[in-house]
């Protein structure tokens, strides 16, 4: 059996579900309407910006964490997508930015800083201030031994050219040009900058 309908008859029963499904959405079903309602996923969340690590560009990312807020407690960092205000990426990610949450979720990354002591095939855990502490120390040893005040023909030249410095990209043009400062006052002629590479 072949069921007959008229332009009109067509227009006329479109016209009566687009109006019934209306009413639905207008809230004249609240069943439908209520179950229909979800709560969006960042809602509640605290949000830290940041810049992606990966590589020279630094493009600007946006965490979203939740948590308690207790003092011994870590924020659990679930969603990560680019921000919009930032100069350089304006929200826009690669993949690899993109794909952030997973470097910051995974198992093998480090956490913490270790040493590995010479001779050593081992690697030892220390704290933040013995990193810290460690490194002033052996860069200051290393400049006491090597600075140089003149050169071989008697020009004052004032450098270290035993230790070399690499700055992070991803950081900001102010730090890097703190970094920089620091650096030459030091008398390093060896720097660059991983943007660069």
């Amino acid at each position: 059996m072949t069921l007959r309908v008229t332009r009109r008859q067509f227009f006329k029963l479109g016209a009566a579900g687009m109006a019934t499904s209306s009413l639905a959405m207008m809230g004249f079903a609240p069943d439908s309407a209520v179950a229909s309602i979800r709560h969006f996923k960042l809602t509640g969340a605290k949000i830290t910006r940041s810049n992606c690590t990966y590589c020279s560009v630094g493009c600007g990312v946006l965490l979203y964490s939740r948590g308690d807020a207790a003092i011994n407690n870590v924020d659990n960092i679930y969603h990560v997508e680019g921000d919009p205000d930032h100069p350089v990426s304006r929200g826009s990610l690669c993949p690899k930015g993109a794909g952030l949450l997973d470097y910051i979720q995974s198992e093998s990354r480090l956490r913490y800083p270790e040493v590995r002591e010479p001779g050593s095939n081992e690697w030892k855990r220390i704290s933040w201030d013995e990193a810290l502490d460690r490194i002033a120390r052996l860069m200051k040893d290393d400049r006491d031994a090597n600075f140089e005040v003149r050169d071989s023909v008697g020009d004052t030249v004032n450098r270290w050219t035993t230790t070399g410095m690499l700055a992070a990209s991803a950081s900001s043009n102010e730090t890097a040009y703190c970094t920089q400062k620091i650096v030459r006052s030091l008398g390093m002629v060896v720097l660059d900058n991983q943007a660069r590479v």
